[in-house]
């Protein structure tokens, strides 16, 4: 008997409906010598600002993550993304799926990309038959996932009014500021984290392409 493989407006509405049903929804400047002399030297009002700090991780599903280890903030900063991802405890799922869609050594080359990353949380509001239904299409897989990857490490500034191409060609849409910020429709749970080759903010629904 043939089966007929779920579309991806089908899967964007089922979970929109658990959605529903749960109610949750530079450049860098070369360095100048210095003269030598015992006087600073005089400011024109035209010398760079210092450099800032890129902002710590942020958000609730941060508390999460261990404190220590390679599955740390410190310890994911060390690895490429995909590597990184698989030694979170919140993100099995995801890696799960990256590896079945055969997407790990691409994650890991790219050079700075961000990835927007679904938690074992958001893959959970999938009903399970139409979640089994994807991991067993590669293509759709693919494409699903690819649209969570888009180039460029972007900061939570780049988020606030954002419209990035993504890896797969369609593009996802940002908005919000401080602390709270949106990727489409999900919520940016953990944003912020710094892997080798990657910035990733961790969301609390998988991001749909729009076709």
């Amino acid at each position: 008997m043939n089966m007929r493989l779920i579309t991806l407006p089908a899967l964007a509405a089922a979970l929109a409906m658990t959605a529903a049903c749960s109610g949750t929804g530079g450049d860098t400047a070369a360095d100048v010598a210095a003269p030598a002399t015992s006087q600073p030297p005089a400011s024109t009002g035209t010398e760079p600002s210092e450099p800032t700090a890129s902002p710590m991780p942020f958000g609730a599903a941060c508390s999460a993550v261990p404190v220590s280890g390679e599955g740390s903030f410190t310890g994911m900063a060390d690895d490429p993304v995909a590597t990184a991802a698989s030694n979170n405890p919140v993100l099995s799922t995801l890696v799960a799926a990256v590896t079945k869609a055969g997407l790990v050594d691409t994650l890991n080359s790219a050079e700075d990309i961000t990835v927007f990353a679904p938690t074992d949380d958001a893959f959970a509001k999938i009903p399970k038959e139409t979640l089994d239904k994807v991991l067993a299409d590669k293509k759709m897989l693919t494409s699903i996932l690819t649209y969570h990857v888009v180039s460029g490490r972007k900061t939570p500034t780049d988020l606030e009014n954002g419209s990035f191409t993504t890896l797969q060609g369609g593009k996802v849409t940002t908005s919000g500021s401080g602390e709270d910020y949106k990727a489409d429709d999900a919520t940016v749970v953990c944003g912020n984290v710094s892997t080798r080759n990657a910035t990733v903010y961790l969301v609390d629904t998988v991001l749909m392409p729009k076709s």
